[in-house]
């Protein structure tokens, strides 16, 4: 892993320590706490026995260290590699504009590097000033609880003024956009961020808040799937971001339970369609008329 508290938070708990046995020395409760503070909670059991006893060597028995300058914590050649290619995906900047800059070094991997055949090319433009400033008064509103007035375009391309109480925000990998999911507003919970043409905060009365109203249950759905052409590991792949179960049912066949919202249940039917003869939903009656519905459309269409 490049990246990682766990496996890192050793590293850094260790040079807290050492840097407060430079500055004076370091008895064992303020030891205690450091760790306390730093790591988790059973690493009292491993931390202070090792330095204290002297198989790290790093502290005296006066409290004192050997180490007489601050320890630091240097990125590595592989982390400034992947850090370079974060700062190429176009998304990164709607969260903030000064991005760590390594001039000399190669990203780990670029657009290029990754196909991707089921994406729609008509995501959200994420390199437009409006839509990063609309961005990130969503992503405000959201950590601080305060509703927002949203103008945006409807379906037939007329403006529509509302008003919600921002819940979170979602993102389709395969529609390539950002939605808003609030509450309280009448004509609907779920926002395209694409879609949204001035976003800002507001200060009128009679606001739904999202703890007054209980999230919707999620949907699910079944289906029996047959393991060949690598079948399962495409499914738990593609499906890798939902609630999901799966058992195995027979030689090589499968029953996968998914999980969703209602506002993703378009885009389930059209991604369980592209697998094909391997999978057959079997529950509930709702979406299984759903896929009949959406192949008879297919079938009218000539396709």
């Amino acid at each position: 892993m490049i990246f990682s508290e766990l496996y890192s938070v050793y590293y850094n708990t260790v040079a807290e320590i050492l840097k407060a046995a430079i500055d004076h020395p370091l008895g064992k409760n303020e030891l205690r706490r450091i760790v306390e503070e730093r790591a988790f909670g059973e690493s009292i059991l491993n931390i202070e026995p090792s330095l204290t006893e002297g198989r790290w060597q790093l502290l005296k028995r006066d409290g004192t260290t050997p180490i007489q300058s601050v320890p630091s914590m240097p990125l590595t050649m592989i982390q400034k590699r992947w850090l370079k290619a974060i700062s190429l995906d176009s998304r990164i900047r709607l969260f903030q504009d000064e991005l760590i800059e390594f001039p000399d070094v190669e990203p780990l991997f670029t657009e290029e590097d990754i196909c991707i055949f089921d994406k729609y090319a008509d995501g959200d433009n994420y390199r437009d000033g409006a839509y990063i400033k609309n961005f990130r008064r969503i992503l405000d509103a959201i950590r601080n609880r305060y509703p927002l007035s949203i103008d945006v375009l409807n379906r037939r391309g007329h403006r529509t003024c509302i008003v919600l109480m921002p819940e979170y925000l979602g993102y389709s990998e395969k529609d390539d956009k950002f939605r808003l999911i609030g509450s309280g507003c009448r004509l609907g919970r779920t926002v395209n961020l694409g879609r949204i043409i001035r976003c800002e905060r507001y200060t009128g009365q009679n606001v739904i808040r999202s703890n007054e109203r209980k999230r919707q249950r999620p949907r699910s759905v079944q289906f029996e799937l047959v393991d060949q052409r690598n079948a399962l590991e495409r499914v738990l792949m593609h499906f890798a971001h939902f609630e999901k179960q799966a058992e195995q049912i027979g030689d090589q066949r499968y029953k996968v339970t998914i999980y969703y919202d209602k506002d993703d249940e378009t885009e389930m039917v059209i991604r369980i369609l592209s697998f094909g003869p391997m999978v057959k939903v079997t529950a509930p009656v709702h979406f299984i008329n759903l896929i009949r519905e959406r192949l008879i459309q297919q079938k009218s269409c000539g396709l």
